[in-house]
């Protein structure tokens, strides 16, 4: 590699005071040498803000109201200087050597916008979940290279391609001068790092590292791990397909795809809440009639296996 680049690692934090230092302090052990750490505090109300004033100057602070995750990716990616960015949420860390093999395996390949790898799911003191496997053995170790922008296109980016959460996301500068900032409206505070996943495999090719490089606590905190709320994963739904097909109009086949889910499962379970109608319509409005019938048909569908679903967990 002709050059070391700057890595910025940005650490975005909410009310997790108990879990914060071990972020932080995995971010500044790491072997790679050439980083800085930005920590986004998105309106704490525990005494995060006190742990990270006690680091000084050996990382960058950004405090500020609470606007959600992606207003936290889009405070810390515009204080940023590196040319390499990698996310971590506050209840995760990284081994020492995540940033060290993130820069390896996007070398001076500029082709390579966006780089995930594997995390090691743990419970809240760091120990193993039993049966848990996230690399095949087939994989394991090896750093796999994929090009995925028109399959995305299409709507099918692939079932078997392992999505990663924010705290296994990397991506070059230049790839995310391209997607952030991510929206921040009223209705957007559940965008999460979807809006960072598909919009990269659509814009760049890039590279999966098959290596468990951090660890993913689970814990009663946990939103997305732990919730049982049947309308979250819908509502996430419904706001992915909006404000990325706002974004990037060219991913209409998939955004198609996330709006017809969210539809079919809101409509199984009470109906799409009144701030969320607002959306749906003015999605559905500006969709040709066949996209529109097609995404009847998926919600139709969706509706179906959420009510197949609820009746099996009830009988189990």
């Amino acid at each position: 590699m002709k050059d070391k680049p700057l890595v910025s690692i940005l650490i975005n934090n909410h009310n997790y005071a108990g879990f914060l230092p071990d972020a932080i302090d995995s971010a500044l052990q790491q072997t790679y040498p050439h980083t800085e750490v930005i920590v986004v505090d998105d309106g704490s109300t525990d005494n995060s803000r006190e742990i990270i004033a006690s680091y000084g100057d050996k990382i960058i602070p950004l405090l500020k109201p609470n606007g959600g995750q992606v207003s936290a990716f889009n405070a810390g990616f515009a204080a940023s200087r590196g040319d390499i960015i990698c996310f971590l949420d506050a209840d995760d860390l990284y081994l020492s050597k995540k940033v060290a093999e993130v820069v390896n395996a996007l070398g001076d390949r500029q082709d390579l916008g966006w780089c995930f790898d594997r995390l090691k799911f743990v419970d809240v003191n760091l120990k193993d979940i039993a049966d848990n496997k996230s690399i095949p053995d087939h994989y394991a170790g090896t750093v796999r290279e994929y090009d995925l922008r028109e399959k995305t296109k299409q709507g099918k980016p692939g079932k078997n391609f392992p999505y990663s959460s924010t705290s296994g996301i990397s991506a070059r500068r230049s790839l995310l001068q391209k997607i952030l900032p991510i929206p921040e409206k009223d209705q957007s505070t559940l965008l999460n790092e979807t809006f960072l996943i598909f919009p990269s495999l659509f814009l760049s090719k890039g590279v999966v590292v098959y290596k468990e490089l951090g660890f993913y606590r689970i814990h009663g905190n946990n939103a997305n791990a732990t919730t049982k709320d049947k309308l979250r994963p819908a509502r996430i739904s419904i706001l992915h397909a909006y404000w990325i097909r706002e974004k990037f109009p060219s991913l209409y086949k998939y955004t198609n795809c996330l709006m017809g889910a969210g539809i079919g499962v809101c409509q199984a379970n009470g109906g799409i809440e009144a701030q969320y109608q607002p959306l749906v319509q003015s999605y559905l409005s500006s969709v040709t009639l066949p996209e529109k019938l097609e995404i009847y048909v998926r919600a139709g569908l969706n509706f179906v296996k959420s009510k197949v679903l609820d009746t099996t967990s009830r009988s189990a």
